[in-house]
Formats: structure tokens, sequence, C-alpha cells
């Protein structure tokens, strides 16, 4: 990842994460997992996804990577509050990772290039490291496809902070686009590579009020780590001014985010 991860690790960001599991959020990859596969789950987070891919792939080996001992605490903590035992922790970078060739049978990663500095060296090392006839799998946002409904002020300020702040920190916010060409850049075999779109829909008002409220919060000026801001960056001061949607006598919106991936 770069210096910078822009989202952070707050509690908002955590526990927006920790609502990601394998059915919706790697519903793509289920068909190819079965009992005794070995798994590496790359920028596993809280631990959510990986706990259960691990339940999943029982008995076989799931390792869990994250840039820093600092981080796994976070995944570690979640994948035991989940009950499953047996999952590896590895701090390490995924441009250049310290790991054999062909040593997995799946390499996955959920909402990971869209962070990295060189996305296309990272899924070089993911096939590098998965066993031939195995699978790599990534999904990941695009955000200029975010929709939502009514129309807010305030959420487009978001997004087009969020888009040009991620890309200052040497990120691809519409990453989701970009799989499909980052994949055969890496050298995956054209004959193999799948390439599919999903859609996140948050419409009800327990979804709606984990997005509305979460994200926003998590987003807030005030909150973003100062290294999360380059020197000369503008601040934006109207977001400041800006109230956060789904705050008390805000309409919470129905919002749609749309995710692309990529396996190969």
């Amino acid at each position: 990842m770069p210096p910078s991860y822009t989202h952070g690790h707050a509690e908002s960001v955590l526990r927006s994460h920790r609502t990601r599991t394998a059915a919706n959020s790697a519903a793509y990859l289920l068909p190819a997992l079965r009992p005794g596969l070995s798994v590496l789950d790359v920028g596993a987070g809280p631990g959510s996804i990986t706990a259960d891919l691990a339940r999943l792939v029982a008995p076989g080996r799931v390792v869990a990577l994250e840039t820093s001992e600092e981080v796994l605490v976070h995944t570690r903590a979640g994948v035991e509050a989940s009950g499953v035992d047996g999952v590896e922790y590895l701090a390490g970078d995924i441009h250049a990772l310290d790991v054999p060739d062909d040593s997995f049978d799946v390499v996955h990663a959920h909402q990971v290039l869209q962070h990295l500095a060189d996305p296309v060296a990272a899924l070089g090392e993911m096939l590098r490291v998965c066993r031939p006839g195995g699978v790599v799998a990534v999904r990941d946002a695009d955000y200029a496809a975010f929709t939502w409904f009514p129309e807010a002020d305030g959420i487009d300020r978001w997004l087009a902070l969020y888009r040009d702040l991620a890309r200052r920190n040497g990120g691809e916010p519409e990453a989701g686009r970009r799989l499909l060409g980052w994949a055969l850049a890496a050298g995956a075999d054209p004959t193999r590579v799948t390439a599919t779109a999903s859609v996140w829909c948050y419409a009800d008002e327990e979804s709606r009020a984990a997005w509305g409220v979460g994200w926003p919060s998590a987003s807030c000026i005030r909150r973003w780590p100062n290294s999360c801001w380059p020197r000369g960056s503008p601040r934006h001061p109207s977001w400041r001014r800006s109230r956060t949607p789904g705050a008390p006598g805000r309409p919470l919106r129905t919002a749609g985010s749309r995710c692309c991936t990529a396996s190969c």
C-alpha cells in the first residue's frame, strides 16, 4: 500500500469493513472453493472475509496478509472473535512477497488494488505465489460509478474529495474498470481471465444508516490522519461547512456502488 492508507483504521472504518463477508463480497469466488484448498487473503483487514474463507476451505491452510503487525492485530481479533482457529498471519508487502512460488491454491484480494502504488506488480506477485491451475481473485470498487438518490451536495463533495485524496496518496479510486487491463498487464493468461461486475445497494434502513453515517464520519476532515494530506493539498473548507449525510434532521440516501472482479 502507499505510505498513507487513505481509509485508515479508525473504528468507524473497521465497523464498516466488518460487515463484509464471503457471501456479500466474494460471491464470484465461492464456486471455486472446496475443503482442503490453501488460501492467501491479501489485505485481510478486520478478518471477516478471512474467517469465512477459512470455514469454506477447512482443513486447508489460510494465511491473512496485512501491511504490518499493527494492522494484523485487528485481523487476528476479528478472526478469533468469529470462532475460527488455525489462520496464519503474515505482515508483508504485496509488491514483493517473501513467499515461495506456487504456494497457494487461491490468492484473494478484496478492495485492495485501489490503494496500491503499483497494482500490476501486486497482481504479478499474486500470480507468482498461486499454484498452476489455481485462482487469483480480486474485487474492487469503482468510485465514479457510485450513485445515490435524492441528490446531496454534501455527498457529492465527499466523493470528489475522496477521489482526489486517494490519487494524491498513490491509489486509483476507479480501480474496478481497470482490473481486466491490470491482470493482462501482469501476465495473466487471457484465456483464463474472467471479468464480472456487481453492485452493492444500500436501500433498507440498516444499510443506509451504516453507509450514510459510518463513512462520512470516517472520512470527516477532522478525523483523517494528517499523513493523508500531502504537502500543498487543499483542505476543502467547504467540507467543514457541510452537514454529515445521515445526521439528525438530514434524510438518509439510497446509495449504490459498483464493484468489478477479475479471476485468473
